[in-house]
């Protein structure tokens, strides 16, 4: 929130500096994001009027000037500014004066100096030039009272340091200037001085039939009628300037005499065009389909979890977020309709960013605004439309559908100072109470002081003790708090052996080459279509960017957007992976402190690796990277455990390079190649190959365990077997191990393979000859070869049973 010092201190002037105010907001948790003076620094600048105008003789363009700058004497200065005539008041920098730094950050030094041979004793400047305003449309014209000769940064009170606050949801009561104003009497003791409002005498009877039909999103509404305005009247000086200074542009005095009361008291209205709305208004909430064109221009689809205040043809304003199109006062408005009203800030929050824009109303709505004020507000509203803009106003319909009701709150002294660390006594925690407006009972409960609270209705954040506590602490000042080192034990809390952190598994990855990526989980939809085949992702309902507008289920797509990323900048070898959740639709999943009902929010480790296989070297050639040697970096990481791969299909890869990985027979990921058509579709020059495995089995690991050195030795045997093309390897090597051989046989490698070119005696064509080394071990005796034997033919029988092998002849 931005407003300027000198309004908040019109309300409460403590005895402070700019700077110590700032410091005293920031440690009571009003955090002053930034200052910044209303002008940069200048001088020798006044009031001035121009009294004659005269061609220049030698330039189309330039204009001779007599000035009244109330010097005594008239000064003769050369403009030109398009809009300088006659009669006008306007800044005028005199000799010696200098301006604000231009782009070489050196002061202007306003000399008295020839302009095609005229001579020019100052400068007349545009708002731009005194470094007020970024757009610079001619000379800055002043009103027409203002005093000629007087300081303009007196006049125009440019002496005047903007606040920025940074405040935190919990702090609505803070959102106005009034209430700021509150949080500084209550902080200093200064006193407060709010503005005098006093009822309007209704001087017609008109009214509008208003009807709240949902009292769960209006808990109060107030209107009144107002004819014969005048909306074409000008918005005075000193509300265009509060306004602005507040970062709000100045529209229509009936549209800035709302904002102002909004910046000024905290309570946002909105002003119906009378003459524009069919019969009366109805607060409900909407009907699926209905449609409303906004005062931005935009037209949204509305549903029933979204408020509506509706005349009796349409719809006519977003509830508590924007007023409709329809109804807005322009410059033939003559009769106007007044309505302010309490909004339930859960039927506000987030309406506005469903239709991705946000309001100033919707801010302070959907984190509470006070109701008790809201007539009273709306008699601060009339007054100033009646002073400014005319007219007559009818009586005041004020509906109390449903009163916020504040439940007591309990602070014990002993326990708040144990929180606060440090003795309080019950008249400071009282003093702090009274001048927060915090209506209170002290009553003693065994021996300890307990106060009872009552929040003020514009306080919605005090719910539970520690607010009240927090309060105290505050006010009273976190400077106070003594210094103390924590006197709690630290205990390191160590992982088990067979499990390592997240981090571990990090330091794993990066160690075989690859750099880690950090993206965003949330991802286009057709990212979720084309590499996770998800017709219906997880939507987000406020999306920071409309493309990403789905929750992503796997890491896949932020992978391949990186490494288009890395390649347009001419990488040619490129290793990325990536540590993050994905989030799948589970209905199995119990909603508790570290789960969503019905989603799944698992950690998956993700790779990618792309151009060649190892970086530039004169060892050996280049070669592009392969689906074994991603293969390899899994085996790597899984290590050691011992995984298997499985040929699968997956939307995102190639259908005969891509295999699951299991682990004890669990699926844990996935590993392959790019899917040609992916390859095509997302412009990639070559197809990279990506892993994508389960976090939580990476995270754990097997505990080392003792084995004692084999004390005999092994026997090997070789075998060349026969068998089809299509006999994978792991099928193989299973028929071997999984031979009945009394646990004989401890190791089998396959070593050779022999496919011949022209047709060989017991080699089909649709065959080829494996040569499989077998290692077989007894423990507790030396092998014979009869026992040999035995077991060889026992794995020559597996391997005829489940392969189909046989022995080369």
């Amino acid at each position: 929130m931005q407003f300027p010092e000198s309004w908040l201190r019109s309300f409460c002037n403590p005895d402070l500096t700019t700077q110590q105010l700032a410091d005293l907001l920031t440690m009571a948790g009003l955090e002053v994001e930034e200052l910044e003076p209303v002008a940069k620094p200048f001088t020798g600048v006044v009031v001035a009027q121009v009294l004659e105008v005269a061609k220049h003789p030698d330039a189309d363009r330039l204009n001779v000037c007599k000035v009244d700058a109330g010097t005594g004497e008239p000064l003769q200065i050369v403009c030109g500014a398009p809009n300088v005539r006659p009669g006008i008041k306007i800044p005028c920098a005199t000799i010696g004066a200098e301006l604000p730094p231009g782009a070489d950050g050196k002061p202007f030094l306003i000399k008295k100096g020839k302009l095609r041979g005229v001579e020019s004793h100052g400068m007349l400047c545009s708002a731009r030039e005194l470094g007020i305003s970024e757009e610079s449309n001619g000379l800055h014209i002043l009103a027409e009272d203002a005093p000629v000769g007087v300081n303009i940064r007196e006049h125009l009170k440019l002496d005047d340091t903007l606040f920025t606050l940074k405040l935190t949801p919990n702090l609505a009561h803070c959102l106005s200037v009034a209430g700021i104003a509150r949080e500084v009497s209550a902080l200093t003791g200064a006193p407060l001085t709010l503005p005098a409002i006093e009822p309007v005498q209704p001087a017609i009877d008109d009214t509008v039939k208003a009807t709240v039909q949902a009292p769960e999103l209006c808990g109060r509404f107030a209107g009144r009628v107002i004819r014969g305005v005048n909306p074409q009247a000008q918005t005075p000086e000193w509300m265009v300037e509060r306004l602005s200074r507040c970062g709000q542009r100045s529209v229509s005095p009936l549209v800035d005499i709302s904002n102002y009361v909004m910046f000024e008291l905290g309570q946002p209205s909105h002003v119906f065009d009378l003459d524009k709305v069919h019969g009366g208004l109805t607060v409900r909430w909407a009907k699926p389909g209905e449609q409303l064109k906004l005062l931005n221009g935009n037209t949204v689809t509305l549903d029933e979890q979204v408020g509506v205040i509706a005349d009796e043809a349409q719809v006519e304003s977003l509830a508590g977020v924007m007023g409709g199109d329809a109804t807005a006062v322009g410059d033939e408005t003559r009769n106007v309709y007044l309505e302010a009203a309490f909004w339930w800030p859960k039927a506000i929050a987030g309406r506005a960013r469903r239709y991705n824009f946000s309001t100033d109303a919707s801010h302070r709505f959907e984190r509470g605004v006070d109701p008790a004020p809201t007539v009273a507000y709306l008699e601060r509203i009339t007054r100033l439309i009646l002073d400014i803009c005319g007219g007559e106003a009818g009586p005041v319909d004020d509906q109390v559908v449903k009163a916020a009701e504040r439940q007591p709150v309990t602070l014990r002294l002993s326990r708040a100072q144990r929180v606060i660390g440090m003795p309080v006594t019950l008249a400071e925690v009282e003093t702090v109470f009274n001048r927060l407006g915090l209506s209170h009972v002290v009553s003693t409960v065994d021996g300890d002081a307990h106060l009872t609270v009552t929040p003020p209705s514009w306080r919605f954040d005090i719910q539970i003790e520690e607010d009240l506590i927090e309060e105290v602490v505050r006010v009273i000042g976190f400077d106070k708090l003594p210094k103390r080192a924590p006197k709690a034990p630290i205990t390191a809390q160590v992982l088990p052996e067979a499990r390592r952190s997240l981090y571990a598994v990090r330091r794993d990855v990066a160690a075989r080459g690859y750099q880690e990526a950090i993206t965003f989980s949330f991802v286009e939809a057709k990212w979720e279509a084309d590499f996770a085949g998800n017709a219906d992702p997880i939507k987000v309902l406020n999306p920071i960017a409309a493309p990403l507008a789905v929750m992503r289920s796997t890491l896949i797509g932020s992978l391949i957007e990186v490494l288009k990323t890395n390649l347009a900048r001419k990488a040619e070898r490129v290793r990325l992976f990536e540590v993050g959740r994905v989030f799948r639709r589970d209905a199995s999943v119990a909603d508790s402190d570290q789960t969503v009902g019905g989603f799944d929010q698992p950690v998956r480790v993700a790779g990618v690796a792309y151009g060649p296989a190892e970086a530039l070297q004169w060892g050996q050639a280049s070669r592009t990277v392969d689906f074994f040697d991603v293969k390899g970096d899994v085996e790597a990481l899984l290590a050691p455990r011992q995984a298997t791969f499985v040929a699968a299909e997956h939307p995102a890869f190639h259908p005969g390079r891509c295999a699951r990985v299991l682990v004890n027979g669990q699926d844990v990921g996935v590993v392959g190649e790019l899917h040609p058509k992916w390859r095509q579709a997302y412009d990639l020059p070559q197809a990279p190959v990506l892993f994508e495995l389960d976090a939580t089995v990476l995270a754990q690991r097997t505990v080392p365990a003792f084995t004692s050195v084999p004390k005999l030795q092994s026997v090997f045997r070789d075998l060349a077997l026969v068998v089809a093309d299509s006999t994978p390897h792991d099928a193989l090597i299973g028929a071997i191990t999984s031979a009945p051989t009394e646990g004989l046989v401890k190791a089998a490698r396959l070593f050779d393979i022999y496919k011949p070119k022209a047709p060989v005696q017991g080699i089909a064509d649709d065959e080829r000859s494996l040569a499989v080394r077998v290692e077989l071990r007894d423990d507790e005796q030396t092998l014979t070869d009869e026992r040999i034997d035995t077991a060889m033919k026992a794995v020559l029988a597996s391997l005829a049973e489940r392969v189909a092998a046989r022995v080369r002849a």
